[in-house]
C-alpha cells in the first residue's frame, strides 16, 4: 500500500483530511476517484476545503501540479462535482 503523501502534490494536510474520511492510501484514492474523494472531504470540512484540493487530487492522479491542469479539465471537474 502506498501512502497518500508519497503522491506528489498531496501534502500532509490534504492526506490528513483524506484519511479522516476513510481514504488512507493512494490505492484507495484511485479506487474512490478524485470527485468522490473531494466530495467526502468537502462535506466533512466545508469551510476549509476549496476547489484547489480537487485540482490537487486530479494533479496527483496525473502527476501534474494543480495549476498546470488545462482549463477545460478544471471546468469538467467543476461540472462533475456539481452533478
Amino acid at each position: 500500500m502506498i501512502s497518500l503523501t508519497f503522491l506528489r502534490y498531496i501534502g500532509v494536510k490534504s492526506a490528513n483530511l483524506l484519511e479522516s474520511v476513510g481514504i488512507n492510501t493512494a490505492e484507495e484514492l484511485f479506487d474512490v476517484g478524485v470527485i468522490e474523494a473531494y466530495k467526502r472531504v468537502k462535506s466533512a470540512y466545508p469551510g476549509e476545503v476549496t476547489m484547489n484540493m480537487l485540482y490537487a487530487l486530479q494533479g496527483a492522479w496525473l502527476d501534474l501540479p494543480w495549476n498546470e491542469l488545462p482549463l477545460d479539465m478544471k471546468l469538467k471537474l467543476n461540472n462533475e462535482v456539481d452533478e
